[in-house]
């Protein structure tokens, strides 16, 4: 790894002049995203990521900070990477749109989804995103609600993605109960285990089906607040105008 500082005389005492290039906070970034992207956001070390960029821990000080701001600069760069629906959608597809987007987004950076639901992006990150969804829900007519709409419906999308990525991180401690599940199917004194069952069954039957379950449960979970969402607005048109 090269030094900026050299004990030997024959070595270079730059980066330049090793030939290597120079050390900046994107490139910093860059590696810590690849990095998450590789092995998720909780599974790298500063060294490690230090040694991605051939470079030592206090480079990374130098540039960005300690791991917790680099973390911060993953999310923020992760956000970055959303494409925010057209405007003109109905507020339900918008959101449909945004949501579907958000999973294919985090779920390719795993870890990133519950430190987003945890503690959400640094502000100058949100903006963009926050203004325009809120921005929908108010021209829907959500008034003071749209905020709370506008996080209930984040929130439980990246919910979602986290307990995926949580599932594929605990392989070694998951207990796959799927096969006694399955045995439940024909249990007439145990309907919603019965049907429960015949779920399961088709998974097992289904390779295909079993791979897109948990796609499937979050689209479900997401189209179902955007429902619960439409019934509220109703309410709320229906109520006297002050």
């Amino acid at each position: 790894m090269p030094s900026s500082t050299s004990r030997a005389g024959n070595r270079p005492r730059s980066r330049a002049a090793a030939g290597l290039p120079a050390v900046t906070a994107e490139k910093v970034v860059d590696a810590a995203v690849a990095l998450t992207a590789e092995r998720g956001l909780d599974n790298w070390t500063l060294r490690q990521l230090a040694a991605a960029v051939d470079a030592y821990p206090a480079v990374i000080y130098h540039h960005v900070g300690d791991r917790d701001a680099v973390v911060a600069a993953v999310l923020d760069r992760v956000v970055g990477l959303l494409s925010l629906p057209d405007e003109d959608l109905p507020w339900q597809d918008w959101f449909a749109e945004l949501l579907a987007e958000l999973r294919t987004v985090l779920r390719a950076h795993p870890g990133t989804a519950r430190r987003l639901v945890l503690f959400g992006p640094s502000v100058s990150a949100a903006i963009r995103t926050i203004d325009r969804g809120v921005g929908v829900l108010l021209a829907a007519g959500f008034g003071e609600e749209s905020v709370l709409a506008y996080n209930l419906l984040v929130a439980t999308a990246c919910q979602f993605v986290a307990m995926e990525d949580d599932r594929d991180t605990t392989l070694a401690l998951r207990l796959d109960n799927t096969e006694e599940y399955a045995t439940y199917h024909d249990r007439a004194d145990l309907p919603g285990m019965a049907a429960q069952g015949r779920a399961m069954r088709e998974l097992m039957a289904d390779p295909e089906l079993a791979a897109g379950w948990y796609a499937r449960l979050y689209d479900y979970a997401v189209r179902r607040c955007v429902d619960g969402l439409a019934h509220r607005l109703a309410e709320l048109e229906a109520e006297p105008r002050a």
